[in-house]
């Protein structure tokens, strides 16, 4: 894998040179955010040495640098999925590479589903924590002393720091931030009625088929991380209705300016608080 990171780095340093200090993981319906960087350029993940490539509607499946609120950050405009038919070490290559360029810290997005029945779509909630509930792990296999430590702490995996930044952000900013535990499932079926109960019993207050395999590579490498999801809708038996992934799309549609504002006023803090 060391070999191929350095394909996919020296690629993207021949197609730009800026040195990003932070990096963005753009999840389900977010990544317009990155149509907004100034100085932009946008490589198509196909078109990255050994890069997986995005299959599923609202993940534009592009490598973006650019400067963000006058910091000079890395974004993926969607990610790859489990589901998709990747390997698990295929799906957190891409935050692998973001590593290799140099970020200092790491922002991950998603859409979810709430479990927690006070959420509601349309809210955005601060991950404090991951339950990995997708069967298999990024790290497995021999070890890359060069990327990070065999047995990596998890304690801290949503840097504790960045969040109470990010609270007291959200909170200038009149923004209503949950905040729980993100529960990482392999899909692409939607959770039965009787597995989301299973997880509200695990302690779960929202659900959904990425991240974690991005989370723990990034803390592998030593990068710490702040995670975002965007509250799409209430999962399973919560609500009659029948759950879609147009829904997923529409919601974070609506909750798209909330969530340009939380980043555009947490990015500069993010960049200085070194």
């Amino acid at each position: 894998m060391y070999s191929e990171i350095k394909d996919t780095l020296d690629f993207i340093t021949s197609q730009c040179r800026l040195q990003p200090v932070l990096g963005l993981v753009l999840g389900s319906g977010l990544g317009a955010y990155a149509d907004t960087f100034r100085n932009r350029t946008a490589i198509p993940f196909a078109d990255l040495p050994h890069f997986p490539s995005s299959t599923i509607p609202g993940h534009s499946g592009n490598l973006v640098l650019g400067n963000a609120e006058g910091v000079p950050v890395v974004a993926l405009q969607g990610r790859v999925h489990l589901y998709e038919g990747y390997s698990i070490s295929e799906v957190a290559f891409p935050s692998r590479i973001l590593g290799a360029l140099g970020i200092r810290r790491l922002i991950v997005t998603n859409a979810a589903g709430a479990v927690n029945t006070a959420f509601k779509p349309g809210e955005l909630m601060l991950i404090s924590d991951h339950i990995n509930l997708m069967g298999t792990n990024p790290l497995i296999g021999p070890n890359l002393a060069e990327l990070g430590p065999r047995f990596p702490d998890m304690s801290d995996a949503y840097d504790g720091a960045m969040r109470e930044m990010a609270r007291a952000v959200a909170g200038g900013l009149g923004i209503t931030l949950r905040e729980g535990v993100y529960a990482g499932v392999c899909g692409p079926s939607y959770e039965t009625p009787a597995e989301i109960r299973m997880l509200r019993t695990l302690g779960a207050d929202a659900v959904g088929m990425s991240t974690v395999p991005e989370v723990i590579a990034a803390n592998h490498m030593e990068i710490p991380v702040l995670g975002i999801s965007c509250i799409t809708n209430m999962a399973a038996g919560i609500q009659p209705q029948k759950l879609t992934h147009q829904e997923v799309i529409d919601t974070t549609a609506i909750a798209r300016k909330q969530f340009d504002a939380l980043l555009r006023a947490i990015i500069p803090r993010l960049a200085t608080n070194d």
